[in-house]
């Protein structure tokens, strides 16, 4: 959660507004990841001092006020080097106010001040520190420790670089976090940092640079932490070792130079498509206009260097183009989304799949004991949908796992157990946890993830990328169909040697092939959905019914209605019906059920019949043409008939567009709904 975009031009001629308008942009890009408050801080045009403005609310309420805070000839001087952060919060310490809003301050001088993403777990311990050295605490969060702590160092320590600060006080913290940090006692300068929580630097220069990488230096720091009960005064103070690398290495060897330090690429593809994404406990320092990384540690993983990278992403990607909301335009990029995640990939002509990214670990995956799908929310019933296919076509025991649960539960793994991780982000919080612990007890590790050099991608030992393109809503649509798709093209795989099965893989083989022009014909359904909503949107509650391979359906289409109306909306499975559900049906509550030419069609009959008895006036989902099943619906919706398995696909449409619809009519904001963000990247 949270978005950090900072922003360092060294020798390149821009006015402060120019600054502050690169800031807010960034932020506007980044503001799916949190939306509760805002803010920035820049250099003020005497260049002794920082100046920040924070605000309660969204980008657009920051704007407004710098619009009045910032103007004149000041601030419209071109100045050649120059550093400005910002942030855009979602809560976890502290109510949103101003007072909580980032970036936060170590002083009323305005010393150093921090963004920061992530949980500093041990604040209080810092804090406790801080205050019986005479540190007041303006606000509830527990990043302001870290600013303080910064400041303390530097007094304690003043021939310390800015960097070794930082260092320095990224040893006293836990938790999870990324951070960038300004002072004004280092004008020109900027260091971020991460452990657990996703962070890049972007690299702007007017020529290609000599080199690919930027090499890693190391220090000699020890963790030795801070002793609240140690007195100052009494010059009992520990005295922390300090960081020293072997050589300082300047490798950008450009005059004029940009830098972009931000949580996600899409703040930065605007600015450059090349980039490098730091890895735990690397600490990014630029000075002079060069960037260098540091670690403290070095372990016998660790690599050289560190790459940059060059996106792929188009900035085309990250507008809204006609569309009024990012979720809508997701929702009607999934016929061309499907088909980004099979490209190259399934090869209909051969009636093959090839998975590049986990090729040479199919031998060793068939071996295993078990395969468990771990994730959260959408990412875990996009497992759901996909598990029965999985044991059909692997016949190996597969056990979905939430993240969370999993982790409360310790559950045991084994060294022949392989374990997908499903996230959208890749850096999930719980879903991450997870990961290292089944990495540590010698799973094999496989990510599924939208997001290239995400935290989940690095760390797994193979996976694949499910290639649904950006996605800025906070619910998520596309990456779900998408993550559905990666799924099925696993048990394909898995299944090819397999005489038996050939004619049941390449059923769905065909299935495939027709399946984005049939998600076109379900997205036709757009106007009869929006009327179905006019009836629902002023219900308290919707029921969701449906068994088999529908059941993932319910449930993710309930996710989505809570998500974006507030509506409370439960997905049950059809053949529990009568163990409890069945009492809250009545001709007043809406239910809406999927019923489908599949093995579990009579059953589900069935239970459309309990509904319809009990004075209940079914909405169905059916097949195109099934007229004896839409007699026993008010309203229907027909979508095409594919191949069992893979209805989830088509079904789940209409959901995402019933509760995009609902929510617009209940008048909540379609892309950030209250209390949520899209990277949850804290527990």
């Amino acid at each position: 959660m949270c978005g950090i975009f900072a922003y360092l031009n060294y020798l390149t001629p821009k006015s402060r507004q120019e600054v502050l308008d690169l800031l807010l942009t960034g932020l506007k890009r980044l503001e799916y990841r949190g939306y509760d408050s805002t803010g920035v801080a820049i250099d003020s045009p005497d260049n002794k001092n920082i100046v920040m403005v924070k605000r309660t609310g969204k980008v657009k309420v920051l704007e407004e006020a710098i619009q009045e805070h910032f103007s004149g000839a000041d601030y419209s001087e071109p100045v050649l080097t120059h550093i400005g952060i910002a942030h855009t919060r979602w809560a976890t310490h502290g109510v949103p106010c101003e007072r909580n809003s980032h970036p936060h301050r170590s002083d009323e001088g305005n010393g150093f001040v921090v963004v920061h993403n992530g949980i500093i777990t041990n604040y209080n311990d810092v804090k406790t520190f801080l205050a019986k050295r005479g540190y007041d605490f303006e606000s509830d969060t527990d990043t302001e420790v870290f600013a303080k702590l910064v400041h303390h160092l530097w007094k304690t320590h003043p021939t310390y670089s800015f960097r070794e600060l930082v260092e320095q006080a990224i040893l006293q913290v836990e938790g999870a976090f990324a951070i960038a940090v300004k002072s004004k006692h280092f004008p020109g300068e900027c260091v971020a940092s991460r452990r657990s929580s996703p962070l890049l630097v972007g690299i702007k220069t007017k020529t290609r640079l000599a080199t690919d990488h930027i090499p890693i230096l190391y220090g000699k720091a020890d963790d030795k932490k801070l002793n609240p009960d140690q007195d100052t005064d009494s010059g009992k103070q520990q005295v922390l070792p300090r960081s020293e690398s072997t050589s300082e290495f300047m490798p950008l060897e450009e005059k004029e130079v940009e830098y972009f330090f931000a949580s996600d690429a899409s703040a930065v593809i605007e600015h450059t498509n090349r980039v490098i994404y730091l890895e735990d406990d690397d600490v990014a320092a630029v000075r002079d206009g060069t960037l260098s990384i540091h670690r403290l540690k070095k372990s016998l993983d660790d690599p050289h260097a560190r790459e940059i990278t060059t996106l792929k992403m188009e900035i085309q990607q990250i507008m809204k183009g006609n569309y009024d909301y990012f979720m809508q335009k997701e929702i009607f990029e999934q016929p061309d989304s499907v088909v980004n995640t099979m490209r190259g990939r399934v090869r209909f002509d051969g009636n093959a799949i090839v998975l590049g990214g986990i090729k040479d670990y199919i031998p060793e995956i068939k071996r295993c004991r078990r395969l468990m799908l771990i994730g959260c929310g959408t990412s875990y019933h996009s497992a759901v949908a996909t598990r029965q296919l999985l044991e059909e076509l692997t016949e190996l025991p597969v056990m979905v796992e939430l993240a969370s649960d999993f982790l409360d539960r310790n559950t045991p793994i084994f060294r022949d157990d392989v374990c997908f991780f499903i996230s959208q982000s890749g850096e999930t919080a719980d879903t991450l946890m997870a990961l290292r612990y089944c990495k540590q007890r010698g799973a094999l590790i496989v990510g599924i993830t939208n997001t290239v050099g995400s935290s989940i991608c690095r760390e797994s030992h193979c996976g694949v990328h499910i290639n649904a393109g950006p996605e800025i809503g906070v619910a998520s649509t596309k990456a779900y169909t998408s993550q559905f798709i990666s799924l099925v093209m696993f048990a394909l795989v898995m299944s090819e040697d397999r005489l038996s099965l050939q004619q049941r893989r390449l059923e769905i083989l065909q299935a495939l092939s027709k399946l984005a022009d049939q998600i076109r014909a379900v997205l036709k359904l757009d106007s009869k959905v929006q009327e179905l909503a006019k009836d629902l949107y002023q219900h308290k509650s919707l029921l969701i019914m449906g068994r088999g391979y529908n059941f993932a359906t319910c449930l993710e289409g309930a996710l989505k209605v809570k998500e974006l109306t507030y509506m409370h909306s439960e997905g049950i499975m059809a053949g529990e019906l009568k163990h409890g559900p069945l009492a809250l049906v009545d001709d007043s509550m809406p239910v809406l059920m999927i019923v489908l030419r599949d093995p579990v069609y009579v059953k589900c009959m069935n239970a459309l019949q309990q509904v319809t008895s009990r004075k209940g006036c079914p909405i169905i989902i059916c097949e195109e043409g099934d007229e004896e099943t839409q007699a026993f619906s008010s309203r229907h919706l027909e979508i095409p008939r594919t191949v069992d398995c893979l209805q989830g696909i088509l079904t789940v449409i209409p959901m995402q567009l019933l509760s995009y619809h609902i929510a617009v009519l209940r008048g909540c904001d379609v892309d950030c709904p209250r209390n949520l963000a899209k990277s949850v990247t804290v527990e």
